[in-house]
This record gives C-alpha cells, sequence and structure tokens, in this order.
C-alpha cells in the first residue's frame, strides 16, 4: 500500500493504493511510526494517482496533525486537482502549515527549503 525513502532529510512516503475505510487506521498507524523511528527534518506525503482518496485525504490530514505537533514541516505531493484543494482547505491551520504540491520534486525541495530555514 505504501513505501518510503529518505530524499535530501525529507521522508519521502508514497502511498500507492486507497486504503479505504478499512486499512485508514492502519496507514495512519505506518505512518506514525515511520515519522517517530526516523525523526526526519521533514515529511513528503506523495499520493499516487490512485490513492487520492477520501480514505487516504482522511489519513493525509491526520499525518498533518501529528507533524505539526512534532514541530515537522509536512509536504504532500498529488496530481489530483480535486485533492489538492480537499487537502488545502480542511488542513489543521494552528500549527506547522501544510505545503501542497502537484509533482514530488517539488514538494521535497519545498519541505526541505522550510525546514532549513526554521
Amino acid at each position: 500500500m505504501m513505501s518510503h525513502t529518505l530524499d535530501q532529510d525529507a521522508l519521502v512516503i508514497t502511498v500507492h493504493d486507497d486504503p479505504g475505510v478499512d486499512r485508514r487506521a492502519a496507514l495512519l498507524a505506518e505512518i506514525g511510526d515511520l515519522v517517530q523511528g526516523y525523526r526526519p527534518a521533514s515529511v513528503v506525503v506523495v499520493l499516487d494517482e490512485s490513492a487520492a482518496t477520501e480514505a487516504a485525504l482522511s489519513v493525509v490530514l491526520r499525518a498533518h496533525r501529528l507533524c505539526s505537533r512534532l514541530g515537522l514541516v509536512m509536504s504532500v505531493a498529488t496530481r489530483s486537482a480535486p485533492a489538492r484543494r480537499r487537502l488545502e482547505a480542511d488542513a489543521d491551520t494552528r500549527g506547522v502549515r501544510l505545503v501542497i504540491h502537484a509533482r514530488a520534486d517539488t514538494a521535497i525541495a519545498t519541505a526541505t527549503a522550510l525546514t532549513a530555514a526554521a
């Protein structure tokens, strides 16, 4: 369902498939474990085309709250314009801002730059 790499001190998590309602909690737990285990400078979540669903967006928004509590910059990359709009509208604005892009390379570069500037 997902894979991960480290790129420029950013933990890049790629969600390949729709987790559906049944796997949302498991996906969020996996992301949380990766963030806690790696202690990255920033986190980037890439949603493949088939993963830009309501269930996955819900997980991303919850992961953003986790990253924000930890003081981590989080970026999201998805080619889906409706998904980007939903993330922008529903992101928690009380902590670290969620950065949303259409391309993964731009999301990684932005997360790295924002982390370096902080």
